[in-house]
């Protein structure tokens, strides 16, 4: 039985993966040498499609990373020589701010419990921190922080550095690369591709800034900013790249960019609003995230009578794969994700099938 997933990640992969694959195979790319004029054409073509995809100017590269997770150390050893400030309501924030205590660094936090979010206006950002670590999506917890609030708080702090995490939301939230410093995702997720690529994008200001420190202490021996930034200027990576990965990502963002980011934008919010209505008004399900404004579009969170684990099977005799809970919400929260992959009518029939448990 051919399955669905509306799991955050893996997820489902996106109906045109099967053939950017076999094109891929067909024309060997795999084989190709990553000096090659063959791969520099090849990596531009992805990076000019995400481009366009996310409105990313020319004063940001787009750099390729082993995953989402890497992005945290590259990014904090670019930007803190001493202390950096992390909004942390869930797994995948605190996980943020770790890397910066693993890394010796001086992290101050602002933490609320998973299923709250964050404005502006309450932050207090600690004098001294040189970045600000901002979660979009809290894949852990269904929250999302409005966009305008990540403005918002670059606004009031210009001088600090300002991170996006956004690996469970891309290319969903509109992010204006203006005001955000770097932002990173891995391809897992709302682009439907298998795991192993990690997506960041990073300012000339962090460069800099990379620089700079790199003049002081180690910012590490392997993929630092200033190699990596060096290398893209040629259509290239410092090491052999994930070239199946970065292929594949660039045909699915061509095929976003075919569809419109607006109406992919578009069709998660109805999907989305199809998924809450449903949790809101059945019986055994009620939402995680109470507040309206601050619930995500692409994972969306319901809390259960039932344990999450009787429901899911039952789920997945009917074709569709949920995910369970985060961490200590395993078995009391179901996870469904929303991603591009999964269609109006899919979700409709997900919903269908919960209803009749």
């Amino acid at each position: 039985m051919s399955l669905t997933f509306f799991t955050p990640g893996p997820a489902q992969l996106y109906p045109t993966f099967e053939q950017h694959l076999k094109a891929f195979v067909e024309n060997q790319l795999g084989s190709i040498s990553h000096r090659s004029q063959q791969y520099r054409d090849l990596h531009k073509f992805t990076v000019d499609q995400l481009r366009t995809l996310l409105d990313v100017p020319d004063s940001h590269a787009i750099l390729f990373l082993g995953s989402a997770s890497e992005a945290w150390e590259r990014i904090l050893f670019s930007t803190v020589e001493l202390e950096s400030f992390h909004l942390v309501n869930g797994s995948f924030s605190k996980k943020f701010y770790d890397y910066s205590n693993a890394l010796n660094k001086y992290a101050h936090k602002f933490e609320k419990p998973m299923g709250e979010g964050f404005t502006a206006s309450e932050i207090e950002v600690p004098e001294y921190a040189e970045l600000i670590a901002t979660t979009h999506n809290e894949t852990s917890s269904g929250v999302q922080m409005p966009v305008a609030e990540i403005h918002k708080l670059k606004q009031r702090h210009p001088e600090k550095f300002i991170a996006v995490d956004m690996v469970s939301s891309a290319p969903y939230p509109e992010l204006d690369y203006n005001l955000v410093d770097t932002a990173f995702f891995s391809v897992q997720k709302a682009f439907g591709l298998p795991a192993g690529l990690g997506v960041w994008i990073v300012s000339e200001r962090c460069l800099k800034k990379a620089e700079y420190i790199r003049n002081q202490y180690s910012i590490g021996a392997h993929n630092d900013l200033p190699t990596l930034w060096k290398n893209a200027q040629n259509n290239e990576t410092p090491a052999t790249p994930n070239v199946m990965g970065i292929y594949l990502l660039g045909k699915v963002a061509e095929d976003f960019n075919r569809i419109g980011v607006s109406n992919i934008r578009k069709e998660t919010e109805h999907k989305a609003e199809l998924l809450y209505k449903f949790i809101e008004q059945a019986p055994g399900f009620s939402l995680f995230v109470k507040d309206k404004a601050i619930r995500s579009q692409t994972v969306i969170v319901a809390d259960t009578i039932s344990l999450s684990a009787d429901i899911i099977k039952q789920i997945k005799t009917k074709g569709m794969v949920i995910g369970s809970g985060y961490g200590a919400n395993k078995s009391t929260q179901l996870r469904i994700a929303n991603f591009p992959a999964t269609s109006v009518e899919e979700t409709e029939r997900l919903i269908y099938e919960l209803g009749k448990l």
